[in-house]
């Protein structure tokens, strides 16, 4: 994984500068809304809020909001127009690459097609996103988080331990996912590569049984991405009631008021989005790093991830 992201740094290190920027202005925004909503509702539920100061306060949180999603829009524009000219590098290289090997091997061509239409693809975009996205989620974790723990640090604890379960779930099945991506990307370059060769006829058997290689990886990986998100929805489900029952138990007893709770289901709502994404991302990432490791095996880039 090292060398994946020291590659993304030397041939986009400086753009990659202002996307982080951008992605920790953010998540700085990301508990600025759920204190205007605590002391707003805590304000009507006292009956000591005017309505010019109610005007006030849903102006601040409007203004907060638009200014985040405009640092979003700002960022994403950004990401999305790097990955586009990694994807662009990539490409040209695979096929300066194929016109030497194909003149040896005119089989190589399936596979050189599948790196340019698909593996680069998927790399380039990757790229753009490589290390903003996951500042920024990272970020609003502690954001919010922190927003919980300092109105009432019990429920901030049920939020940390609604997350970590999740990320030893992930770190134990994304192995295994792994090895069925490379597994697949395997397959399909020897298929590409069998339907280009000039016995194409003689090995249409092989080619099917191929397909069938490929279906059956496909069907394992949906198998556990399915049951891994179905056991993270439920450690949700679950945070979300416990922070009903313990906030609720607490303003019964008068040791915290409602727009705390609020806050809290609201902010526990905020932290399902980064910690979704994060666990995405991390697949992704692990995906992405099988797939350079395949790049680099074809020659495309050198052992330290630097390109030919």
């Amino acid at each position: 994984m090292f060398q994946l992201y020291s590659a993304i740094w030397r041939a986009s290190g400086k753009r990659q500068i202002v996307l982080i920027v951008l992605s920790l202005l953010i998540a700085v925004l990301a508990a600025v809304p759920l204190n205007f909503q605590k002391d707003i509702i805590n304000g009507l539920t006292d009956g000591g809020m005017d309505r010019a100061a109610l005007v006030w306060m849903c102006v601040g949180m409007m203004a907060t909001i638009l200014i985040s999603l405009a640092l979003k829009w700002v960022m994403g524009y950004r990401a999305n127009l790097l990955g586009e000219d990694i994807i662009r590098l990539l490409r040209r290289l695979v096929l300066r690459d194929a016109a030497e090997k194909v003149a040896h091997d005119p089989s190589y061509a399936g596979t050189s097609a599948t790196m340019i239409s698909a593996e680069a693809e998927e790399l380039g975009k990757f790229t753009g996103s490589a290390f903003s996205e996951p500042v920024m989620q990272v970020g609003t974790l502690i954001s919010v988080i922190g927003f919980i723990a300092s109105t009432q640090p019990r429920l901030g604890l049920i939020a940390i331990a609604m997350i970590l379960p999740q990320v030893f779930v992930v770190l134990l099945t994304q192995a295994k996912i792994n090895g069925l991506i490379s597994e697949r990307v395997h397959i399909l370059r020897r298929a590409n590569r069998q339907m280009s060769s000039e016995d194409a006829v003689a090995l249409e058997g092989e080619v099917h049984q191929a397909f069938d290689d490929i279906y059956a990886a496909r069907r394992s990986i949906f198998r556990w991405k399915l049951s891994t998100k179905f056991i993270l929805s439920s450690l949700n489900g679950a945070g979300t009631v416990a922070v009903l029952l313990l906030g609720g138990s607490l303003v019964i007893e008068g040791r915290t008021d409602v727009g705390t709770i609020v806050a809290a289901v609201m902010g526990l709502q905020r932290l399902q989005a980064p910690t979704a994404f994060l666990i995405a991302f991390y697949r992704e990432v692990s995906a992405t790093r099988v797939k350079f490791e395949l790049l680099r095996d074809a020659g495309i880039m050198d052992a330290s991830g630097q390109t030919r």
